[in-house]
């Protein structure tokens, strides 16, 4: 696919770089394409029904409903988490990238591997931007957008100003040059 011309190249990715004295840890999250495999192995739970003076109803406020949600949702973060760092190359200790039991493990093995509770957060935070888009990409891509096209009109051989006479008179719309009776 093309856009203005040009070939559209691959997904967003953010990149992490934590400080160590030894050599820094460089975490890449590269945006998912979508959520097909996750609603293939994780299908959302349903609501049980209930039945009502209306008749059959489903009821979001059951308490293994709600907890089921609770973990499908905590679930497809992980799923997030462990898709988007496949990038890196990561061998984690019991994260098993098709076992969706295993997904939220990766904070385990983030902090075994010498990870604190905030570097882990900044990790999650990394793929988050990664898979989102917010008002501070969009308002820098505008800028480059439009910095871009300063450039452009910079380069143009045309006039970079309007005339305000020509050579052969007056602007015709100009109401010095209509005769006056």
């Amino acid at each position: 696919m093309k856009i203005g011309g040009k070939e559209l190249a691959g997904r967003c990715i953010e990149t992490l770089v934590l400080p160590r004295e030894d050599e820094d840890i460089v975490i890449k999250a590269q945006a998912l394409e979508d959520f097909e495999k996750f609603d293939k192995l994780c299908p959302e739970p349903s609501p049980p029904m209930r039945l009502t003076k209306r008749g059959n109803e489903p009821n979001f406020d059951d308490v293994n409903y709600t907890d089921m949600m609770h973990t499908y949702e905590i679930k497809r973060v992980g799923f997030m988490v462990v898709h988007s760092l496949e990038i890196n190359d990561i061998e984690w200790d019991t994260v098993d990238i098709d076992n969706p039991k295993t997904w939220t493990n990766y904070s385990e093995d983030f902090k075994n591997a010498g990870f604190s509770v905030i570097e882990t957060g900044r990790v999650v935070q990394t793929v988050l931007r990664a898979n989102s888009l917010d008002e501070v990409k969009l308002e820098k891509a505008r800028e480059l957008f439009l910095r871009g096209q300063g450039e452009q009109a910079a380069l143009s051989s045309g006039p970079s100003i309007v005339q305000n006479s020509l050579p052969s008179g007056p602007p015709v719309n100009d109401s010095e040059s209509v005769p006056q009776e």
